[in-house]
């Protein structure tokens, strides 16, 4: 299994390599899925559960999670998937970990309260304490350059997740800030010269997404509030709503558009990518702007319905459009 967790890898990174990408990922073929490995790691975790019945595309049932221990880092998680990334490239190796909220998220206070915790205090400085060793781990080992996958920010604009997390006890606009003061704990633990950027998205699992709204309802404090450098933005469908949140994205920070569909196998027409680009100028200009594709080809296990070949050609028109409109990849 190793050797053909090895191979795949190593297939994936001279892919990148060719296209010209000046960092390289793993695919995260290691993982059956974005963040489940992440939390089992740190204990008696479950953060997907999900049912069976679901429909074979549109919206997807909201994976739940359950806690029956305390969240506890007892040694590296990705330190070896970096250093396979840096000893089979000269490009940067960039490492993805899960959000530190993703597991409440998840969850709620209650189910966080019902066995495991007493304190929902403690169950925050656990989370931050794991997630600050893990990112220790990793920059011992050389990594520098960290993307944070949490993707409950981009869903809080969305009606029916609101009146889900009402129904179990939770104030959605209050978990905003709440979200919030945790990562920006867990940022000031950080090595001060790790890069570290977050992805949001509204659900990637097999073709299905989670939630649907703009970004408008978590804008203003997400980009001012939160001590990120830079922001993968989910910007793939009418499903994120238009660029005008971007009007509160600080000048100190980077906005990366995810205009390409890893759901969709229609390869997006490079003339109207650029075109979604100058709509979002009129809100960040162009040297703060980047493009990527929405998310992961596959956030678990059995991945989207677009295959590889469809995959190295929207990672091509990425390229593509990165060189027509900065003139660099």
């Amino acid at each position: 299994m190793r050797q053909s967790e090895d191979a795949a890898i190593l297939d994936a990174i001279r892919l990148q390599e060719r296209l010209g990408f000046r960092f390289v990922t793993d695919g995260e073929f290691r993982r059956r899925s974005y963040h489940s490995y992440f939390y089992q790691q740190l204990g008696d975790l479950d953060i997907d559960a999900v049912p069976q019945n679901e429909a074979a595309t549109g919206r997807g049932a909201q994976p739940a999670a359950s806690v029956r221990s305390r969240v506890k880092w007892s040694g590296p998680i990705n330190v070896a998937d970096y250093q396979f990334l840096a000893a089979n490239s000269t490009r940067v190796p960039k490492i993805t970990i899960p959000g530190p909220c993703a597991l409440h998220f998840r969850a709620g206070s209650a189910a966080v309260l019902a066995q495991a915790y007493s304190d929902i205090d403690q169950f925050w400085d656990d989370t931050v304490e794991a997630f600050t060793r893990e990112l220790r781990a990793l920059h011992d080992a050389g990594c520098r350059y960290i993307q944070i996958d949490e993707t409950a920010f981009a869903k809080f604009g969305d009606r029916e997740v609101q009146t889900r997390l009402a129904g179990r006890g939770d104030d959605w606009s209050a978990l905003i800030d709440t979200y919030i003061g945790v990562t920006n704990r867990l940022l000031r633990n950080a090595p001060g010269d790790m890069q570290i950027g977050m992805h949001l998205c509204r659900g990637n699992r097999g073709g299905h997404w989670h939630a649907e709204g703009s970004y408008e309802e978590v804008a203003e404090r997400l980009f001012n509030g939160l001590n990120i450098e830079f922001f993968f933005l989910e910007y793939d469908s009418p499903r994120a709503g238009d660029f005008s949140p971007l009007r509160y994205m600080p000048k100190s920070k980077t906005t990366i558009l995810g205009l390409v569909s890893t759901k969709s196998s229609a390869l997006e027409d490079k003339a109207v990518l650029i075109e979604k680009i100058e709509q979002a100028v009129k809100y960040v200009p162009l040297d703060r702007l980047s493009v990527s594709p929405q998310c992961g080809f596959a956030s678990i296990d059995a991945g989207n319905p677009v295959t590889a070949e469809v995959q190295q050609a929207k990672l091509q028109r990425v390229i593509e459009v990165a060189n027509d409109v900065w003139g660099t990849a």
